[in-house]
């Protein structure tokens, strides 16, 4: 009995961690025991079916929807401004051409032209991946570094981090220049991107509040969340891949349509409608009652859209980040030198007129 209560007194983990391993060739075993993974575990695992120049397509598409519809509302002010002065009008055209070029062509530029990881990646692929992020590795490490010896009181970065982010990069080490970004980006990055998203939201609400015009309104969003996106970018120095891009350009269009919405609908009538015999009595307040609710309303519902988009774009750049860090650990079971190395042999031994040894 006392030898079957031994027996009986194997864990559940365990059993279950014994038939995974049952299932495994043993040197995948060892690659796990060892903390590492092969690529084609990693291709499995992390690998999604995506069509790279389709993604780059629709980013380029997407980006002119939003461009378009920006333009729009921007021209429709302007006419609108007309239609009142003529001097006035083109003043105002000026201006939105002004806005436009800064706040949305600029931002844009430089989302676009920040380094990205490539995560995406199978066992062709996957060298070239790796050289790749090392490169965009030793490049946001530069920036901050650079960033923070020049500008003072910036407050992004921790400093002692980034004291060892210089250390790492004088003495090239790899390792190093990774652990010193990790501390960053799960500290004082972390905490500075939330102080970004709030303050956009925060202006992004009161804006809203204040415009009370549909065309504005959607301009504004459209603004202040590539504002915040190209904010988060650079603090973290690297973008989001294309096709996290699409996602989040799309969310920027989609709250584009909302803020527009929200600007030709009257929201608080419903409320107020429900308040009447409270202010039956007194003159006009039902009215700015209607007034006070909408815009309020509308400036949360806009500020709180702002804040997705940053939540959005954090997120993105954090699943990317670790996915760059896992698969810079990840064993490459053919190198290209190996592969060159048995061409090599395959063509020195068919010159000696070597035949193949039957197996």
């Amino acid at each position: 009995m006392e030898k079957k209560n031994v027996g009986a007194d194997v864990s559940a983990n365990e059993k279950k961690n014994s038939n995974e391993y049952a299932l495994i060739p043993l040197d995948a075993q060892e690659e796990r025991a060892s903390g590492k993974l092969t690529i084609y575990e990693y291709e499995q695992k992390y690998t999604k079916r995506q069509n790279v120049r389709g993604a780059k397509i629709l980013l380029r598409l997407l980006c002119g929807v939003v461009a378009l519809l920006l333009f729009a509302c921007l021209f429709f002010v302007s006419l609108r401004i007309y239609e009142i002065n003529e001097y006035a009008g083109y003043a105002a055209g000026g201006v939105c051409l002004i806005l436009y070029i800064v706040l949305f062509i600029v931002p844009m530029v430089k989302i676009m032209k920040s380094p990205y990881f490539i995560v995406n990646v199978n066992a062709k692929t996957a060298g070239a991946a790796k050289r790749h992020n090392r490169k965009v590795r030793r490049e946001i490490a530069d920036k901050i570094i650079d960033l923070t010896a020049k500008v003072d009181g910036v407050g992004w970065y921790d400093s002692a981090t980034v004291g060892e982010l210089a250390i790492a990069v004088k003495t090239n080490s790899d390792k190093g220049i990774m652990k010193a970004l990790t501390a960053l980006y799960t500290g004082s990055v972390k905490k500075s991107a939330k102080d970004l998203i709030f303050r956009s939201s925060m202006k992004s609400a009161m804006y809203s509040a204040l415009s009370q015009t549909s065309k504005v309104d959607a301009a504004l969003v459209v603004f202040l969340n590539l504002q915040l996106v190209k904010d988060i970018v650079f603090l973290y120095g690297f973008r989001p891949s294309d096709a996290k891009l699409v996602k989040i350009f799309g969310r920027v269009f989609q709250n584009s349509l909302i803020a527009y919405g929200l600007g030709g609908v009257k929201i608080g009538n419903s409320i107020v409608k429900t308040m009447g015999d409270a202010v039956k009595g007194i003159p006009f307040l039902g009215s700015a009652i209607s007034a006070i609710v909408d815009s309020s309303v509308q400036g949360l519902t806009n500020g709180v859209l702002t804040a997705v988009i940053g939540y959005q774009t954090i997120k993105y750049l954090s699943q990317e980040y670790k996915l760059q860090q896992i698969l810079d650990g990840v064993e490459l079971v053919e190198t290209e030198e190996e592969l060159q190395e048995t061409c090599q042999k395959i063509e020195k031994e068919l010159k000696n007129g070597k035949k193949p040894q039957a197996a």
